[in-house]
């Protein structure tokens, strides 16, 4: 069955290639250019930061004020990125500070009222450019109010009379949790009184209330989105989830390998393809280079990268108990990341102990995290949870096998080598626990010592493993699709 091609506004906090964070960013870029190439008109709306790339030139597309109180005025502004079309929302007292969100580990404390402003102003603008959505694809707390303002505001509006509404949850343990008094920039919370957003007589969720107004819902992996129907999965909002079950599909996060590809990273000292005689020299040259980059003796030793934000999250707490432990073994472990403090402090600690082995980086390298996950043989991610995960996929471009917690994405992307050992791609445990990633950690030391063809054999099937945009980009049409049909 032929379907029309539909007009799409993607609507998130940051992008790639404009101003980035995290992983959100990643998709907010990928996925409207995989879109694009399926010759969907797809455009996509973020915020203007003041440490936007190309905001001080862009073109002044549109200079306006919201329609509804409190008649906030505000611009739009033209860029592009990968030849998407981007509007930039321009409010000065709201988004011309120094950073998105947070300064000094303290959010702003307006964030509600500056993301409740932007989730108005987006569809706000739409009538004024004559940009008449089939879709509007909201991400994370940040946008909840999208689907919820395109419902009770816009619900009876004709120019909205098609438009349906997707969010996407990147990770749900970021809620938005606001009380109506930081609100009062949308009349609707004016009467303090919003259901399907309240968690409290006080207090709404942004998330909350787009899970139960968007028209789909969707998680960024299979494993994620039957995870959110749970408890622990979902940090407080599996009722939610479970009340739109009909409504929710995970579908795994793709991965831009533009970036990602070790036959064309400049950030490595040499190239290498998914052959073994170029793979085993472009991984022995990378791994020679980071044991000196980090201060360890270049050695032919089994290394274990790790890149990472030091949060609990990423399952650093199940690291620290048995990293001196592992570190008898004839290893070297490379870690690099910011973060928790007190994580920090204690990564150092055991650095100070065992200095021949274990280098802790603490930086925000983007050339240093291209050479771990070329140079180390093992790449770690033992998360508490992981909604999907991009380090295991880019690990396994490079050869270098993820050691992850069966959590979300991860548990979607990535094969266990004593469960399947002709279709392994790295090495899966389970209980939440030090033990069990000690345990594991073993396993593949073990593989590494004993057989070093199978090693070989293993990294190079995970190379030959594709997780490119174009499947995802068709899953997230389907889905587009199913709403329009709504």
């Amino acid at each position: 069955m032929a379907t029309k091609n539909l007009s799409i506004l993607f609507v998130a906090s940051e992008v790639e290639g404009l101003i980035k964070s995290g992983g959100l960013a990643d998709v907010a870029k990928a996925l409207p250019k995989a879109l694009s190439t399926l010759q969907q008109d797809v455009r996509i709306t973020l915020p203007a930061y003041q440490k936007m790339a190309g905001i001080e030139q862009a073109e002044n597309l549109l200079e306006t004020q919201l329609e509804h109180w409190p008649h906030t005025a505000y611009s739009v502004k033209a860029l592009q990125v990968d030849g998407v079309s981007v509007y930039a929302i321009d409010c000065p007292q709201y988004f011309d500070r120094p950073e998105m969100y947070a300064e000094n580990n303290q959010a702003y404390s307006d964030n509600g009222e500056r993301f409740a402003f932007f989730s108005a102003a987006c569809l706000d603008m739409l009538p004024k450019l004559g940009f008449q959505p089939d879709i509007v694809h909201a991400n994370d707390w940040h946008t909840g109010f999208v689907p919820y303002l395109l419902k009770h505001r816009y619900g009876q509006a004709p120019f909205f009379a098609n438009t349906k509404s997707v969010l996407s949850i990147h990770n749900a343990v970021f809620k938005g949790v606001f009380s109506y008094e930081e609100l009062q920039v949308l009349p609707e919370m004016h009467t303090r009184y919003a259901p399907d957003a309240a968690v409290s007589h006080t207090h709404v969720t942004m998330l909350r209330a787009g899970v139960l107004n968007a028209d789909k819902i969707n998680a960024v992996s299979p494993t994620y989105a039957q995870e959110l129907k749970t408890e622990l999965g979902s940090h407080g909002m599996a009722a939610e989830f479970q009340q739109r079950s009909s409504d929710l599909v995970g579908i795994l996060n793709g991965c831009d390998y533009s970036a990602w590809s070790p036959q064309t990273d400049s950030f490595l000292p040499v190239n290498y393809k998914a052959n073994r005689q170029s793979m085993v020299r472009g991984k022995k040259a990378c791994k020679r280079e980071l044991q000196q980059r980090v201060g360890l003796e270049q050695q032919d030793v089994a290394v274990y990268g790790m890149v990472c934000r030091l949060t609990n999250q990423k399952g650093i707490h199940y690291l620290l108990p048995i990293l001196s432990e592992f570190l008898k073994h004839d290893v070297h472990v490379v870690i690099v990341g910011t973060g928790d403090p007190v994580l920090a402090s204690q990564l150092k600690e055991i650095e100070a102990l065992h200095s021949d082995k274990f280098s802790f980086v603490e930086a925000y390298s983007n050339e240093l995290a291209h050479l771990v996950e070329a140079g180390s043989d093992f790449f770690l991610m033992p998360s508490e949870f992981e909604p999907c995960g991009l380090n295991q996929i880019y690990s396994m471009a490079y050869g270098t096998l993820p050691i992850v917690r069966g959590v979300g994405g991860l548990r979607d992307s990535v094969n266990d080598y004593d469960e399947d050992p002709d279709n392994a791609t790295g090495f899966v445990f389970d209980a939440p626990e030090p033990a069990a990633l000690l345990n594991v950690l073993q396993r593949s030391l073990l593989l590494y010592a004993q057989q070093p063809n199978e090693i070989k054999r293993v990294q190079l099937y995970a190379m030959g493993q594709n997780f490119c945009w174009n499947k995802a980009a068709d899953e997230y049409l389907a889905l587009y699709h199913s709403a329009t049909r709504a």
